[in-house]
């Protein structure tokens, strides 16, 4: 064992150390889902920023800008830093307000219990893709630094993401995701000084073809159509994710959530994901012969990192991006599974005190963790895990999230037909389309069904939540 090895291995001793600490402020399931809503302002902006600062911010997303220019990465990170920007901006305070432990409470309070358990099911799968591509990442991070094969690198790197969100929930994913925050953003800026400043980076993107940089696409209808759902994908889809949301709740204050925490936190994720993006850009131009279109074509980076630098900076490097993915990894379990537990398998047992939700919201984890891994294993490409779960929530949840916050008109059956019509559409469209229109006329469909709702469906009388 080499001594990176060594040192990364003492890295992520450190990081179950801090989720076995964050583990003793567990007490019942509220600190398990939401660390019994007392975080500091430093902590809810980390948290926040490294929900997709994952793999796909350093693996993907610097490939596709390599290739194909700021066009190729409007869905992340600027889709991201959007959604961060909009949930201050709009949503944090609603949600907050609310006192409530999970999305599909807000469904099931705003809607009925029809609705919470469908949207419980939409969010669920709309997970289990994005945590395979954390664990395939954590796999591939594994077999480069330790040797191994791919399949036992993938359950070592499962194992330990797994085993501290297990004991702390949401207190584990928070203080880890704080010392995981530091050390992304240490490596990368390390990795930029290393590489001798932005001098030659600069010069790599001086030889890029004109419209290489364009940021808004050509004049035609389906070029702008495209555009605008790359942004919709990430920027509105997450907006009604657990992730998201048990971010916000975990605030110790209204304040904290919305004025401080959310707009920080989209400003640090754009500014520190145009690192990777430019060092792809770089790391084209030193490797030329690099095939990007090849499953290998998401080390791009790591290929760089491993010839150019030298091996303290390869350390760091590599703990920064270990740091990303599971940070990112961890609150991708933890958000389904407090769904899972919450929303769905609580109502199949009766006397369910405290202690018994805690253990079932632990037990929650490790099945979706489970389906996760055999998704990992059987499809050990990040970039296809990542779009088999984009836009689920998109196309079923957003627009009855908008109206149910905003307005009192809309009821349980407009939104559920807003749901099947948005779900529908998008299906279809993915069945017999070949591009990401899909999502955007999902959302349209839901929009223009929710509205039809409200119209044509008489108002239910029943409780509403207070906004």
């Amino acid at each position: 064992m080499n001594f990176q090895a060594v040192f990364i291995l003492g890295y992520l001793l450190i990081t179950i150390a801090i989720g076995i600490y964050a583990a003793k402020k567990v007490k019942n399931s509220k600190d398990f889902i939401l660390a019994g809503r007392s975080l500091p302002l430093p902590i809810s902006t980390a948290a926040l920023f490294a929900t997709w600062f994952g793999s796909e911010t350093i693996l993907g997303s610097s490939v596709e800008f390599a290739k194909g220019g700021f066009l190729a990465v409007i869905q992340d990170p600027f889709g991201g830093a959007l959604c961060l920007f909009l949930l201050g901006l709009v949503f944090a305070k609603y949600l907050y307000r609310m006192q409530i432990l999970t999305f599909g409470d807000f469904y099931k309070n705003r809607y009925g219990k029809k609705m919470e358990f469908i949207a419980g099911i939409c969010l669920i799968f709309s997970y289990f893709g994005w945590v395979a591509a954390q664990f395939v990442a954590l796999g591939i991070m594994v077999q480069i630094l330790f040797g191994i094969n791919q399949f036992t690198a993938i359950v070592i790197g499962a194992c330990l993401v797994v085993f501290y969100t297990y004991l702390g929930g949401m207190w584990s994913v928070s203080l880890t995701d704080f010392f995981q925050s530091i050390s992304i953003i240490v490596g990368l800026v390390v990795v930029i000084i290393e590489l001798n400043g932005i001098k030659p980076i600069w010069e790599s993107i001086a030889e890029k073809p004109d419209g290489f940089f364009s940021f808004f696409p050509e004049s035609n209808y389906h070029a702008w159509t495209l555009y605008l759902s790359a942004w919709m994908v990430v920027g509105f889809g997450s907006l009604p994710q657990q992730d998201i949301f048990q971010r916000v709740m975990s605030a110790k204050s209204e304040k904290v959530a919305i004025r401080r925490a959310s707009y920080i936190s989209s400003i640090l994720y754009l500014l520190f994901a145009m690192i990777p993006l430019f060092l792809g850009l770089h790391a084209k131009s030193l490797i030329p012969n690099f095939d990007l279109d090849s499953e290998t074509g998401q080390l791009l980076i790591p290929t760089m990192i491993s010839k150019f630098s030298s091996p303290w900076i390869q350390v760091l490097f590599f703990s920064a991006l270990i740091s990303a993915i599971l940070s990112t990894a961890s609150g991708a379990i933890l958000a389904p599974s407090s769904i899972l537990s919450e929303n769905i398998l609580k109502y199949a047992f009766k006397d369910m005190n405290d202690k018994k939700l805690l253990l079932l919201s632990r037990v929650s984890v490790l099945i979706i963790a489970g389906i996760s891994f055999i998704l990992a294993v059987g499809k050990p490409s990040i970039y296809a895990l990542v779009e088999d779960s984009g836009g689920i929530s998109l196309v079923t949840l957003f627009i009855p999230m908008v109206f149910g916050l905003m307005t009192k008109r809309a009821d349980e059956r407009s939104a559920l037909f807003s749901l099947l019509v948005g779900i529908g559409t998008w299906l279809v469209l993915e069945v017999y389309g070949d591009d990401m229109t899909s999502h955007f006329y999902g959302t349209i469909a839901s929009l223009i069904a929710i509205l039809i709702g409200m119209h044509f469906f008489p108002k239910k009388e029943r409780s509403q939540v207070t906004t």
